[in-house]
């Protein structure tokens, strides 16, 4: 194979920060060095895409369109890529066509350059609609083949499915070995077999992990491909990619020499390194779960999450048993590649499995869809008993899911309505509902004037800052999403009382604001009400937001004096980004609900009273 430089993207502002830092890097935190990013050569920024458009609106209260914007005004030179999860486009389930086109029609003219386009089961069917559009608005279509390990991955898989993609038009190949399972020599064959068949650009995206990404790429280079992703140090290693420095420096003065002045990314290293101690994020190491990812097989990424998932339902000490109930759901499910949004879906289940000490007594809705066959078609066979406990007795669809979706654009643009300023506006809300509509609501003039009010009455009284912006507008949130009149919070002798229709008191000398606060139930006050002692209780199995009904709107699942059935819902505990439906485990009488609908809850706190019958 004849030598070549090898062209590097950068992944610093979209997978770096989202596999180290959670996705909370900020754009403000971009600004300052995305000129000088933009003078290094790199082939590509990514920086879109993937869960920043979801964290931006979730965590930031940033729109994530101002973001594209922003950096593509400040990047002139360089391309910016974006990773697009095919027909989910950057969400957790599937899309109608029109709403995938008007989103990449939307994302090319704001300034975006290439879109990375994956299926999460390597199902080329939800590709189609999605690199037609991008084709169309004149961008770069890459397709990318997602790279595990099962008795179904075969290098024939990866070929023929690059082919499939190169028959669909794309520009360029990538291999995404998202969970860090690549070795050298298999890198070195799948590469080298793909570059004698397939005359387009090939790309490897690796994940450090546990420490093979370097000798990966080396290996890569060495068989012919033609980019590499890498990372600014301070957000490199670990769950992240390798560091530019490193790879930078190791084919330095070489025929692979990729002509970047290290100097230059040392200072860019420099910034990022600040940026890190600023906002106390963590470096990208390697620990022994890490390591054990060629056992386990889980992204690191995808620990940070479960990590946080655990933590959110008291129960971190359980991350063991739950990497070890992963590898068995994944299997009887037909080894789905561990990536969004297959990975939260297994992940979930492998956590409701081992907190809940019965496996698959609650199987998220997303979990059905997707043995329904609404996600795509599964790499392998299914578990009879699952399939059937799900299906009962009917088959999933044969077709291309999107085909099923009847939903439409002008449906969500006449739902949000005048909220939404544009089409951006309606897209987002088609993508995210509850978070856009909390974004727009928040942001509506008299909402971002009190908090615009209130922070700068908090900062005078208090120059070391009592509240950061975020954190006040979360209390804004909080009372306008709810059925809360006020919520008052206490901190260093200052009060502040938020009420409904943005009226806000700040109070500095520690008198009580006129208006009670409204403490929110944690499920410690159950009604100190006698109850017959055969009642029972339905309790939640996690933390998290329960939801009486399966949609706004609709029929609750269950009411008082209804009598239900083993099996049957009974209502929904959305948590880990997963709507998961609590049922019946015996007959029975609903005598009392406990929490009030969209209320959120604790892991044990009952949420009905039940007569068994």
């Amino acid at each position: 194979m004849e030598a070549k430089s090898v062209k590097i993207c950068d992944t610093t502002l979209r997978d770096a920060h989202q596999s180290l830092w959670a996705t909370r890097m900020r754009t403000d935190d971009m600004l300052p060095i995305l000129e000088k990013i933009d003078e290094i050569g790199y082939y590509s920024v990514e920086m879109w895409g993937g869960a920043t458009f979801d964290a931006c609106l979730r965590f930031l209260d940033e729109n994530p369109w101002d973001r594209l914007r922003v950096v593509k005004k400040h990047m002139k030179k360089t391309p910016l890529q974006m990773l697009l999860r095919g027909q989910n486009l950057v969400g957790y389930r599937q899309y109608p066509d029109d709403i995938v086109r008007r989103f990449i029609i939307h994302a090319v003219k704001n300034g975006m350059d290439i879109f990375r386009c994956f299926d999460a089961l390597n199902d080329t069917r939800n590709l189609k609609t999605s690199i037609e559009a991008v084709k169309e608005a004149g961008a770069h279509a890459q397709g990318a083949v997602c790279y595990t390990i099962s008795p179904v991955h075969t290098l024939e898989h990866y070929v023929e499915t690059a082919h499939e993609l190169v028959e669909m038009g794309v520009d360029s190949i990538c291999i995404k070995d998202m969970a860090a399972l690549l070795s050298p020599y298999r890198t070195f064959k799948l590469v080298e077999r793909l570059r004698n068949e397939i005359k387009l650009p090939i790309h490897l995206h690796c994940h450090y992990i546990g420490g093979m990404a370097p000798m990966n790429y080396l290996k890569a280079i060495e068989a012919g491909v033609d980019i590499i992703d890498t990372a600014t140090t301070p957000l490199a290693f670990g769950n992240s990619q390798p560091a530019v420095e490193m790879i930078a420096a190791a084919i330095k003065d070489t025929p692979y020499d990729s002509g970047i002045d290290i100097e230059k990314l040392y200072e860019i290293a420099q910034y990022f390194e600040g940026v890190r101690a600023k906002r106390g994020f963590q470096r990208g190491v390697t620990s022994l779960t890490h390591m054990q990812v060629f056992s386990h097989q889980v992204p690191g990424g995808m620990i940070s999450n479960l990590i946080s998932q655990l933590e959110q339902q008291k129960a971190v000490d359980r991350l063991d048993e739950v990497l070890q109930e992963i590898p068995r759901v994944r299997a009887e499910v037909g080894y789905p590649p561990l990536v969004t949004p297959l990975s939260q879906i297994v992940g979930t289940q492998a956590v409701l499995n081992v907190l809940s000490g019965k496996r698959w007594a609650i199987i998220p809705d997303e979990l059905k869809q997707y043995i329904k066959g609404l996600y795509g078609r599964p790499p392998g066979p299914m578990a009879p008993e699952i399939e059937e406990k799900v299906l009962n007795g009917s088959k999933p669809i044969d077709r291309r899911p999107a085909d099923l979706l009847t939903e439409t654009l002008t449906d969500y643009e006449n739902d949000i309505g005048d909220l939404a300023k544009d089409e951006e506006d309606v897209l987002s809300y088609a993508l995210f509902p509850k978070e856009t509509r909390a974004y727009l609501e928040l942001h509506k003039e008299g909402a971002e004037k009190a908090v615009f009010m209130m922070s700068e009455e908090i900062r005078a009284v208090k120059e070391d800052g009592y509240m950061d912006v975020n954190q006040i507008r979360d209390l804004v949130k909080l009372v306008e999403q709810s059925d809360v009149n006020e919520v008052v919070v206490e901190e260093a002798g200052v009060k502040i009382a938020v009420r409904k229709g943005g009226q806000v008191v700040v109070d500095a000398q520690g008198s009580q604001p006129s208006s009670p606060a409204i403490q929110a139930d944690d499920g410690s006050n159950e009604k100190a009400v006698e109850h017959p002692n055969h009642w029972k209780k339905i309790t939640s199995p996690m933390v998290g937001t329960f939801y009486m009904a399966p949609a706004p709107g609709a029929d609750p699942f269950v009411g008082i004096g209804d009598v239900v059935e083993p099996g049957r819902t009974v209502c929904i505990v959305e948590a880990m980004k997963l709507m998961n439906e609590i049922s019946m485990e015996e007959s029975g009488i609903i005598q009392e609900i406990l929490v009030e609908n969209g209320q959120p809850v604790e892991y044990g706190q009952a949420l009905f009273l039940y007569e068994p019958s």
